[in-house]
């Protein structure tokens, strides 16, 4: 480091590179090495990026030491206490909180959007019944933009927000498709008189041989898990819906991507591996032999929803996710569940237990969402297409400020080749 205010410097080979500094509004200096190779003809190695910012944003910030998460500098702990989804959605789009009036028109805007194409009906029943919910939900995403043409052209600023509008209203209606078709039952409408999570538990549960009444409870703790996963920085779906947009990909094949990367069981899975966890574990007398496992440096098995990457201390989604949880549960009266006995089990140990304490193990928000869901009544193939609705928002806005950004690239990140040097080919008959 120079003592030129805004300069960094890097020596090696004999050659002394000058890098200018850039100061964020929030987090850590960061050093733009943009020039690096032209001038240095190095490049920098740091798999999984986790030191390299690949882009400026203004959408969302993360304190990972102080537990914090900001969407457009609004605590998510404010959010999820006072806000909606569909607020949320609103305030990640535009970047403010929007007046009465505004949102009366946002939310009237999304509500007639909820419904899909019917020929769309036949595009699901190409699928087997029994492929899992997000293989459809990538297939189906991709495929909008084969109904909906009037919306693919990114150098139009009008199509870029009724592509935004479109997949906010209608993946939802998206995810109950994939849910009924996976079960066996018949598909069901949107209802536009019921708000977002209500009519996403509406399509999910009810079916045309009975009347189903939505519970507020439910609908709050659904749209609670909505709120709560609306965006998070750039992470490996959000990177990944990004990078496809670098190269003037339509938004509805950038979500697809982001869909398909979000399936991975160390990012949007994670919820479904840690109710599978809990399942395994079984009852609650076997937990001493699972904490045990987790204990043992030489054992791989390791606790699903527990500690996370970026947050050191706590994971300030969990706090506001036991509430509903607590809420849920209370409502629904079932305590005796032997799955969530070993859940509130490992709750009490991972708050209370040096080694857990010490090392940072709490609930993080995929423990409690996915019990939540559970008692809702979902099967844990849901749990991830349900992120996917959720983060769909996020990703949206990402790619729509991307798509402003002068500095915008095609991304194209480099290597550390360790393969074979160059070397001429040999005949076949001569090997």
């Amino acid at each position: 480091m120079t003592d030129k205010p805004g300069i960094a410097t890097l020596s090696f080979n004999g050659k002394t590179i000058e890098m200018p500094m850039h100061s964020p509004s929030l987090g850590p200096d960061v050093i733009d090495i943009r020039k690096l190779y032209a001038q240095g003809d190095v490049f920098t190695y740091d798999p999984g990026f986790t030191s390299t910012a690949s882009c400026t944003s203004t959408i969302t910030y993360i304190d990972g030491d102080k537990g914090e998460l900001l969407y457009r500098g609004y605590p998510i702990e404010q959010l999820a206490e006072k806000s909606h989804y569909l607020e949320v959605c609103y305030l990640l789009l535009y970047g403010e909180l929007p007046t009465a009036a505004q949102l009366e028109d946002f939310e009237h805007r999304v509500t007639n959007h909820t419904m899909v194409h019917e020929q769309m009906h036949n595009f699901f029943r190409g699928f087997r019944r029994d492929a899992h919910p997000m293989a459809t939900m990538v297939g189906v995403v991709g495929a909008m933009s084969a109904f909906y043409h009037d919306s693919t052209d990114i150098s139009d600023p009008w199509q870029r927000e009724v592509a935004a509008i479109r997949m906010i209203a209608k993946l939802p209606t998206i995810a109950a498709m994939a849910y009924k078709y996976s079960v066996g039952q018949p598909f069901v409408y949107p209802k536009n008189s019921l708000d977002y999570a209500g009519n996403f538990l509406h399509m999910c549960f009810s079916v045309p041989a009975e009347e189903y009444i939505v519970n507020p409870i439910l609908s709050k703790a659904m749209d609670r898990i909505f709120t709560l996963h609306a965006d998070h920085e750039q992470n490996a779906s959000t990177s990944t819906v990004r990078l496809a947009g670098s190269s003037g990909a339509n938004p509805f094949a950038c979500i697809a991507a982001g869909i398909a990367c979000l399936w991975g069981p160390a990012h949007g899975g994670a919820n479904q591996a840690c109710l599978e966890m809990l399942r395994e574990i079984g009852t609650v007398d076997r937990i001493p032999e699972y904490i045990a496992r987790a204990k043992d440096k030489d054992d791989p098995f390791r606790l699903m929803g527990f500690g996370h990457r970026v947050y050191k201390n706590f994971d300030p989604r969990a706090k506001v996710m036991k509430e509903s949880a607590d809420e849920v549960l209370e409502l629904l009266g079932i305590e005796d569940n032997e799955t969530l006995k070993v859940a509130k089990e490992l709750e009490r140990i991972a708050l209370e237990d040096e080694y857990f304490v010490s090392k940072k193990l709490y609930p993080n928000v995929d423990f409690y969402s996915g019990i939540i869901l559970d008692a809702m009544g979902f099967p844990t193939a849901m749990f991830t297409p349900i992120f996917a609705l959720s983060r769909t928002v996020g990703w949206i806005s990402q790619w729509k400020e991307m798509m402003f950004d002068p500095e915008l690239k095609i991304g194209r990140p480099r290597q550390l080749y360790t393969g074979a040097p160059a070397r001429g080919y040999i005949e076949v008959e001569d090997r």
